[in-house]
């Protein structure tokens, strides 16, 4: 992991093309600001933690044949 000082109002860049600047820094939080491609998904760690841990319910094998059952009908 690398680890980056920054105050308000300074950025770093990512590959070229993702932008993260510090909006506000109040107390213990930090608000970012996130420029980036819309092709580029930004997500909160929890809410992603919680689309692949949904992706990976839906691909169980129990749950495919379900779906391939429902459209035999």
């Amino acid at each position: 992991m690398l680890a980056l000082t920054r105050k308000k109002d300074e950025a770093i860049i990512i590959n070229n093309n993702i932008e993260i600047t510090i909006t506000e820094v109040k107390g213990d939080q930090v608000k970012l600001g996130i420029s980036a491609p819309k092709s580029v998904p930004i997500y909160r760690k929890e809410v992603y933690v919680q689309i692949q841990a949904a992706n990976e319910e839906a691909a169980k094998v129990d749950n495919l044949e379900q779906i391939k059952n429902a459209f035999k009908k």
